[in-house]
């Protein structure tokens, strides 16, 4: 007899020391059984705090109603009606800090399995070729969409169903953005991208790849062709310590590190013409989701020992729990409480140790965590041949150097008003470009935002 609100129904997964050694999906998927025990858990509140702490607003209730009962279509086109790529989604939400955060039987044990449930009713979608039907009234006026990524992608989704002609302009080879380069194919298999990302072309939406505008397209002849303009072109840039010795050969930053491993397939060199060099010894500087997968690559790029330097102890660490826990399993190592101080290279150039600090943690700082204090006379040097910073990103300013006239914050990101409107008349931005690092979800909810906003103003402007 079926226990209503039990223990979790755990989603299968690779063994450690198999996937250690391969860049396929870690989470295997749930079975129809599986799927359909772990949501007749739900106890189906009336209030349903889970979707209320979601920022698209999936209409969570109803979709695990679906599948409690076996009707996964209609899961599925419930969940497409407020999230166009509900794979990616399930797989890199942060569901633990949002819906499965509060869900009422988190509090007593296990919350509901949303994430996984999620991915389960896409990829069952997937499998069974069942698509949403689109009935679009097109309308004459059109929108440039710049940038590919989550906010791109559910901002050029929602214009179309206004019936808004929308063409999307990417200036990499693949759509996706951080979906294709940031995130690893053991968390976010590329076959899951490349199918949820050809829906924007089945409803109608063009998608100009290898465009970067500003060179290949000026802005200002987009403004001339296009009734309105949405900018999400994510935060493309890395940042850097500005400390000694980053310019020695075997230091990357995250974004180069990943972007060769994942958009670029530098671990099946020389079948594809990518290398990339990852040491025996590998620190990966920052404890965040981003070091946890330039971490997890690099033990499947075959170095011996990985280590995460953090200045605070794991317990902070800003990464999802299940990410930390998977790099654990694979054999990363956390060295906690230590600052770089330089990087010390050979005569040949290449990196051969860090100096680190020791830090003690001290009062709570605005983040409400311990502030690392460095403990004088601490310093030690530790053998490496790799090191990746991992320090966060901001917006890539090849595009914003163009737009002297666009307001950004003090940050570097692009400052819009609550409607997502930028100082530039039909001019919104939405996802990292506005945030800085953040979300999938919250740039999802972002684009919705702002094609709401585009439509508002492009209905105003033709009364």
């Amino acid at each position: 007899m079926l226990e209503i609100g039990g223990k979790r129904v755990q989603m299968a997964e690779q063994p450690a020391d198999e996937r250690r050694k391969n860049f396929r999906s870690v989470p295997l998927g749930y079975t129809v059984e599986e799927a359909m025990v772990e949501a007749q858990r739900c106890i189906q509140c009336e209030y349903a705090p889970c979707e209320r702490h979601c920022p698209v607003r999936m209409k969570l209730k109803a979709i695990i109603r679906k599948i409690a009962t076996g009707k996964f279509r209609d899961a599925f086109l419930i969940a497409k009606q407020d999230n166009p790529i509900p794979a990616i989604a399930g797989l890199v939400c942060p569901q633990e800090d949002q819906c499965e955060g509060v869900c009422p039987l988190a509090c007593h044990g296990q919350g509901i399995n949303i994430g996984k449930l999620e991915a389960f009713i896409a990829q069952w979608a997937m499998d069974n070729n069942v698509k949403e039907e689109f009935h679009i009234a097109d309308k004459p006026a059109r929108v440039a969409v710049i940038g590919s990524g989550p906010a791109g992608i559910s901002c050029a989704v929602d214009l179309r169903r206004y019936g808004y002609g929308v063409t999307v302009f990417e200036a990499l080879h693949m759509a996706g953005g951080v979906l294709q380069y940031g995130i690893p194919a053991f968390r976010l298999p590329k076959d899951i991208v490349d199918y949820e990302i050809s829906y924007l072309e089945e409803i109608g939406a063009e998608v100009r790849l290898n465009h970067i505008v500003g060179q290949n397209i000026t802005f200002e002849e987009l403004r001339r062709e296009y009734d309105a303009i949405f900018i999400g072109t994510g935060a493309g840039a890395p940042q850097f310590l500005g400390i000694e010795g980053e310019r020695l050969k075997g230091v990357y930053s995250a974004n180069e590190f990943l972007i060769r491993a994942n958009l670029m397939k530098a671990y099946l060199f020389p079948e594809y013409d990518t290398p990339i060099i990852c040491g025996d010894r590998v620190g990966v500087i920052g404890a965040g989701n981003v070091a946890m997968d330039v971490a997890r690559c690099a033990v499947r790029l075959g170095a011996g020992e990985v280590f995460i330097l953090y200045r605070r102890t794991r317990k902070e660490s800003p990464a999802r729990e299940e990410e930390v826990q998977h790099g654990l399993e694979e054999g990363i190592i956390f060295v906690e409480l230590v600052s770089p101080v330089r990087v010390l290279g050979g005569d040949d150039g290449w990196v051969k140790a860090i100096e680190l600090q020791r830090m003690r943690l001290g009062e709570p700082d605005k983040s409400g965590r311990p502030r690392p204090v460095k403990i004088e006379g601490s310093e030690f040097t530790m053998d490496l041949d790799t090191v990746v910073e991992s320090l966060g990103t901001q917006p890539n300013r090849l595009f914003l150097d163009k737009l002297p006239q666009l307001d950004k914050t003090e940050w570097g990101t692009i400052k819009v008003d609550d409607t997502l409107r930028t100082n530039l008349d039909g001019i919104y931005a939405g996802g990292d470009a506005i945030r800085g690092n953040a979300t999938v979800i919250l740039a999802l909810g972002d684009g919705r935002k702002a094609a709401r906003s585009i439509h508002e103003f492009i209905a105003a402007k033709n009364k």
